[in-house]
């Protein structure tokens, strides 16, 4: 498959390690398809540890150059790339479009808010301020500061291929660390793209390197290298333990950013017009995909018919098919086996009693098409309520009190974000205060921006993206005691 581009330079199939553009040491190569069509987009590097292990030490050899930058420096350098990525941000979308499979809108809109993490990182970078503390005496000063980290490795998923790596690079740039990258094998392209224009921009060669290839192997010298100070992960609960456990040996800094199993809650005084509106764009943006999206719809028995009436002739009018159709609602999943994974949640669900009320089967556009689905009699004993479904499925939920709504949604080890519709102030704060999750949508279904701090609680994670506590992550707090001052 050849992808035009209105600049061809975007799609550059190559890893990148201290400023230099290459293959993988044996010339091994793996391929890049569009989940859409299955065709082939690009060959990428298959590279290893040796790889990883020079894009380490050039992190690590020009850290002390970037470091000693003045926060303006860098902050001018992260708006041009936030610049760069607006000016080509039609050419991005339809690259990521092409290799993740979502409708061409919401890649426009990922580039977009991908950019934002640098534009509000490069605000950010004047203002990591430290504190002067009142002394026990008179012969002494407390002063604290905030220094980087050090060299920080980025691991991203495939869901959000841009601004998942922006919101990791943008913070740790801007307080003086610099990154070595390991995007999502199935999604590189958007993360290589996004590298030539950080080259634009001014960034230094060593400063962000990428490499593709070897999961296993790429993440092994990324836990066991102790050049790196820092490992950053959005990914699986279980990989994130994997990763957490790997780094204890060096004692890194992590940060985590996990499952999720999010709970989307519709009391019978919401307003069924939004919260409508607010279940068709949490659930099905992404065509489910996403770590944030309504997993798990409760909703309260006076309104429940009427709401799984409207669910489904809602989603009864989305558009199932190629991304790069305009005119395209849902895209396909990322992989067979993750389409066959979603059918088989259905299947589970229906064999336990839970009823179709639209969709429920593979689509015949191809084998990584699931049709957009609204499953209604479900119980909190089905696959559907325990795990993350990452697909186009709504299982909706009854409840019937207050309480009792509070208890399923924290019914998880999960606790990353949930979603709740009322329209009475005392059940807001009373509700927002009892659910166990890091982020709470109030009559709102998207709640992603990169002035608000980004992160789950429980096995959901740890530490916060975005926001003035996303610097916190990359900064070590340096503690200096001056004595003698009355001598």
């Amino acid at each position: 498959m050849t992808l035009q581009l209105s600049r061809q330079s975007l799609l550059r199939p190559e890893i990148y390690i201290d400023g230099i553009w290459c293959g993988a040491d044996d010339g091994s190569t793996r391929s890049v398809d569009n989940p859409a069509t299955g065709d082939t987009l690009a060959e990428v590097p298959d590279a290893g540890t040796e790889e990883t292990r020079r894009a380490i030490e050039a992190a690590d050899r020009v850290l002390s150059d970037w470091r000693s930058k003045s926060a303006q420096e860098r902050a001018g350098i992260l708006r041009r790339w936030h610049d760069l990525m607006l000016e080509h941000k039609e050419d991005l979308a339809r690259l990521m479009t092409a290799e993740q499979g979502k409708p061409l809108q919401e890649s426009r809109g990922e580039i977009a808010y991908g950019a934002s993490y640098f534009e509000w990182f490069a605000e950010e970078a004047k203002r990591v301020y430290g504190d002067v503390i009142p002394p026990p005496d008179g012969s002494k000063r407390i002063v604290t500061i905030r220094q980087p980290v050090g060299v920080v490795a980025c691991i991203t998923p495939w869901n959000f291929p841009n601004a998942m790596l922006a919101r990791k690079i943008a913070p740790a740039l801007a307080v003086g660390c610099t990154v070595v990258c390991k995007p999502a094998n199935a999604t590189p392209l958007s993360a290589m793209a996004m590298i030539v224009l950080a080259e634009e921009a001014g960034v230094p060669p060593g400063v962000v390197n990428i490499v593709t290839g070897k999961t296993n192997d790429i993440g092994a010298e990324m836990t066991s290298n102790p050049l790196v100070r820092k490992l950053t992960f959005t990914g699986s609960t279980p990989v994130g333990k994997q990763l957490m456990a790997e780094c204890s040996e060096t004692v890194k800094r992590t940060s985590m950013e996990l499952g999720g199993n999010a709970p989307f809650i519709v009391f019978d005084d919401a307003d069924i017009d939004a919260a409508i509106d607010g279940a068709m764009v949490c659930k099905f943006r992404n065509a489910g995909q996403t770590c944030v999206c309504a997993n798990r719809i409760l909703v309260q028995d006076g309104i429940y018919d009427t709401f799984a009436a409207r669910l489904t002739e809602r989603t009864e009018a989305l558009k199932l098919g190629d991304g790069l159709d305009e005119d395209t609602d849902v895209g396909p999943l990322i992989t067979t086996s993750a389409a066959k994974d979603v059918v088989e949640f259905i299947e589970q669900a229906v064999s336990s009693g839970a009823t179709i009320r639209t969709g429920g089967k593979q689509s015949d556009k191809g084998e990584r098409f699931v049709q957009p689905t609204v499953l209604v009699d479900v119980n909190d004993e089905m696959r559907v309520f325990r795990e993350e479904i990452f697909g186009p499925v709504a299982p909706l939920f009854r409840f019937s009190t207050e309480e009792e709504a509070i208890r399923m949604a924290n019914d998880t080890e999960f606790g990353l974000a949930c979603y709740f519709y009322s329209r009475d102030i005392g059940r807001v704060w009373r509700v927002s205060e009892a659910l166990e999750y890091g982020i709470v949508g109030i009559n709102e279904g998207i709640i992603s921006n990169a002035a608000a701090p980004f992160g789950g609680v429980k096995e959901s994670g740890q530490g916060r993206e975005g926001s003035r506590y996303g610097l916190d992550d990359y900064t070590e707090i340096k503690y200096l005691c001056m004595g003698g001052i009355d001598a």
